[in-house]
């Protein structure tokens, strides 16, 4: 009684309507001593290609036997007309945190200079030029030495 049944394949769209996609008749030959016995056969029907984004709904198979239909649980589709593109954003991660770190270390730096330079010479004291320095170091040598005036304060560049 069970051995002759139909498989059909349809899908209902968002607007409710049932399109019958393939219809198959099976006639399955029972091995002897395997009479009222459950078995279970696994069917495989792939839709290939969807034709396009109106193919999204939910697709679904039923059997049927002379007194029976079972229909399947059924599976949602979904068509796209670009198809899953899987966004990686892992190049324009590395890209925004190396310029990232590469105008914070030019900030960086640039405070440090400008802080070295506003500390090597304060506003009040006068700094000498490089050649002002070398003649200051001319008249140093040049002076006699005496050993009651104490020697003048060290220069440095």
């Amino acid at each position: 009684k069970y051995t002759k049944f139909s498989i059909s394949y349809y899908w209902i769209n968002s607007l409710g309507q049932k399109t019958s996609i393939h219809n198959k008749l099976e006639n399955i030959d029972i091995p002897s001593g395997k009479e009222n016995q459950t078995a279970t056969k696994f069917y495989d029907y792939r839709i290939v290609p969807l034709e396009d984004t109106s193919s999204t709904g939910m697709y679904y198979c039923d059997v049927k036997w002379n007194d029976i239909q079972i229909m399947g649980k059924g599976v949602f589709v979904l068509a796209r007309g670009t198809g899953y593109l899987e966004t990686s954003y892992g190049w324009e991660v590395l890209v925004t945190l190396t310029a990232l770190l590469a105008v914070l270390s030019i900030t960086a730096t640039a405070l440090l200079l400008w802080k070295r330079k506003a500390m090597s010479c304060p506003q009040q004291v006068l700094c000498p030029r490089r050649n002002q320095v070398n003649i200051l170091r001319q008249k140093v040598e040049t002076q006699p030495s005496s050993a009651s005036s104490p020697p003048p304060p060290p220069v440095y560049d």
